[in-house]
């Protein structure tokens, strides 16, 4: 049985969403080969072939024919940036070469035309033909190749219909702008993908890796696994990796989008690109440059521009009837005058050739793919991780978003809220618990050691270890005696209580608080609340979606009253004591009223960011729910959300701002030449033109600001 080989290609001008769609159409009719995908944003082309019925040169001699250049593309492992290179500068391109050979002829048979003028129609053919005949070339190959309404097909047929009528000169003018448009979008597509190679741009080229005493400095490439190397201030980290000795402040800015340095310690992970700010760190690669965070950003983001958004697909299926509909238009604007009204056959030819030129659907199958590129390559920058431009769609006609709470609008565990003391002092209720909890792996006790630890107290000496009774307390022996840290009830049941103290406690409780009592031989000594606070930017992040007409509730699992506290303090709905099928069961009601997006962080959160209409992991959480979601903060904040949200929104503005700029244009132009106010040359620019500003405009995502 064969088996299918994948094949990646760069291809060298494919510049618009119509060249695409002209390569996926020969390629479907080559035999073996399946699962096409062209995608203009990337400028790539991935499929997979029998090679028992067609060869790896078939394919890429097919695509030559067409007028693009095949190049070999990344592999997995592969040098980023030999792989994803620009393609040159613009004036050393093969379209470049054919537009400037087009301009000089054409200034050449306009000098020519003035100097003998018997010989301008014959100076001007010679003009037309430099670019003719590989246009005309194009054309015969994409109609054989199952594409026979194509942008060259409709210049082919303009230029010989003007030399027919007399007027050589129109053609060459023609068939000059439109080399001058192929370029110009040549130019427009480089500048869309340079949010890819921006990235790419992050990964150093070299490291200094630690072999036994002595420093080498490698290739990035060369890094392995369990490899240290060593991170000077100022440096690029070269792959991820963890710190396994120094200190210093890491700006992550590059990577995730957090504007403030993060302190970096023994233990802390580091991501590729981010830079060292003012301490040599010793960094062990956990992650080789084919795997880091920066290439795994870079593919989902070109698998993301590779996928098609849905206004993207019903403009590829509205373009196919589109051009077809166009040239019979152009054909009755020839018949109908001369043959009913008996105008003027030159003049109707004219006006006819002129709306043929118009028909070409290059700027509207470009307007949404275009603006989808530019957002998603402006939301990496950012840390706004989409993967696709259906999740970009969707996310801007969003109004609820439902957010777990442990890990998601909290900080993930439990910190202390409140120490009070009923004999000693705040410090010494603290240290006497710390002793009693430090061997214990209880999330409760881990908080309270770790808070005495960060005050710096002196924890007492525990005698023969910690005995934890399951439910109800963890004491040890002090030399002051035994102390236990319990829950309320069993201390109640151990050393009775004041109602005073009871009344305090459910306080605190009802706060969403979980309160551990200290006694020691049956004494009193304090109270220790805990509780899983809010994350510093999530009230901060609710307010802004609140701010732009969205609904927000919060699904958790926890308790009613800790998750009715934090719901009040986060000014949101809160449904609490759910399960995984239960937060499940909620978004299908959900979305049952419109288009829901959900936000989590957890494996128990996967279920529902899957079954939402979007959904979102936070940067922190685990890869289950990366793997799940539809976005990603990789900045790990809640106001991300909202960023999301506006950068969605203004794309979606981009996409119609697009469609109605390649419309409208065609449009005003297709008015002008029925009143005979728009020569050949100047209908061209109803396309390119168009193309141009659409792309333009497109690229001004690339410099949006998420901010409210």
């Amino acid at each position: 049985m064969a088996v299918a080989s994948p094949l990646r290609l760069r291809i060298e001008g494919m510049d618009c969403g119509a060249c695409a769609v002209k390569i996926e159409n020969a390629m479907r009719r080559l035999p073996g080969v399946a699962h096409i995908e062209a995608s203009y944003g990337q400028g790539s082309l991935s499929l997979t072939f029998d090679e028992d019925r067609i060869s790896r040169d078939m394919i890429e001699a097919k695509i030559k024919a067409l007028g693009y250049t095949p190049v070999a593309s990344r592999k997995a492992g592969s040098n980023l940036r030999e792989q994803d290179a620009a393609e040159g500068a613009w004036w050393s391109s093969r379209k470049a070469r054919l537009t400037i050979g087009a301009g000089a002829l054409l200034a050449l048979a306009y000098g020519v035309s003035h100097v003998e003028p018997t010989w301008s129609h014959w100076a001007y053919i010679a003009a037309a033909m430099i670019a003719f005949i590989p246009i005309s070339r194009r054309a015969l190959t994409g109609a054989i190749s199952g594409t026979p309404f194509s942008i060259e097909m409709l210049m082919s047929i303009a230029a010989i219909g003007a030399v027919l009528i007399g007027d050589a000169g129109e053609a060459a003018v023609v068939l000059f702008l439109f080399t001058v448009g192929e370029l110009l979008e040549g130019i427009a597509a480089g500048r869309a993908r340079a949010g890819i190679k921006a990235l790419i741009d992050l990964i150093p080229r070299t490291a200094l890796r630690k072999n036994g005493s002595e420093i080498e400095t490698v290739s990035v490439e060369a890094l392995a696994i369990g490899d240290v190397v060593i991170v000077r201030p100022g440096d690029r980290v070269p792959s991820d990796g963890e710190v396994v000795e120094g200190v210093s402040e890491v700006n992550e800015a590059p990577v995730t989008g957090e504007s403030v340095p993060v302190i970096k310690e023994i233990g802390s992970t580091v991501y590729a690109g981010s830079i060292n700010a003012n301490a040599e760190l010793r960094v062990e690669i956990t992650r080789t440059i084919a795997d880091n965070t920066i290439s795994r950003i870079i593919n989902m983001v070109e698998e993301a521009q590779g996928s098609k958004a849905p206004t993207a697909r019903f403009i590829d299926n509205f373009s196919r009837w589109y051009t077809p509909a166009a040239m019979v238009v152009s054909g009755l604007v020839i018949l109908i005058p001369p043959l009913i009204f008996g105008a003027d056959w030159f003049t109707w030819i004219y006006r006819g050739l002129a709306v043929l030129l118009i028909a070409c659907p290059c700027a509207l199958i470009i307007s949404t793919p275009a603006a989808i590129a530019s957002g998603l390559a402006s939301g990496a920058r950012r840390g706004l991780l989409i993967k696709g431009g259906a999740a970009l769609e969707t996310l801007g006609k969003v109004k609820m978003i439902a957010f777990d709470k442990t890990g998601t609008l909290t900080v993930g565990h439990p910190q202390i809220t409140d120490v009070i003391e009923i004999e000693g002092s705040e410090d010494d209720v603290l240290a006497k618990a710390a002793a009693v909890e430090r061997s214990s792996s209880h999330p409760l006790g881990a908080a309270i050691v770790m808070e005495a630890e960060r005050r710096g107290l002196d924890i007492p000496k525990i005698f023969g270890g910690s005995v934890a009774i399951p439910g109800k307390a963890v004491t040890g022996r002090l030399k002051s005696g035994f102390v236990s840290v319990g829950s309320p009830n069993h201390a109640t049941e151990q050393s009775g209580m004041s109602k005073e103290l009871r009344d305090r406690i459910s306080a605190l409780e009802s706060a969403g608080k979980t309160v551990v009592v200290l006694s020691e031989d049956k004494r009193l000594l304090g109270l220790i609340a805990l509780r899983d606070e809010p994350r510093p930017d999530a009230k901060e992040g609710l307010a802004r979606l609140h701010a732009l007409g969205v609904r927000t509730v919060m699904l958790s699992g926890d308790n009613a009253r800790t998750a009715s506290a934090i719901g009040n303090v986060l000014e949101l709905e809160t449904r609490a004591e759910l399960m995984p099928d239960s937060k499940l069961q909620a978004i299908s009601v959900y979305k049952a009223e419109g288009p829901i997006a959900m936000v989590g962080d957890g494996i128990n959160d996967a279920p529902a960011l899957a079954a939402s209409s979007v959904g979102i992991a936070m940067g922190g959480g685990t890869d289950v729910a990366l793997e799940t979601a539809d976005a990603a903060l990789l900045n790990n904040r809640v106001t991300g959300v909202a960023e999301l949200v506006v950068l969605a929104r203004a794309t979606l503005t981009n996409i119609w701002q697009n469609i109605a700029l390649a419309l409208g244009l065609k449009g005003v132009f297709l008015i002008t030449t029925l009143m005979g106010t728009t020569p050949l040359w100047m209908a061209i620019l109803a396309d390119t033109g168009a193309t141009v500003l659409v792309t333009a405009n497109a690229l001004r995502l690339l410099r949006f600001g998420t901010k409210i």
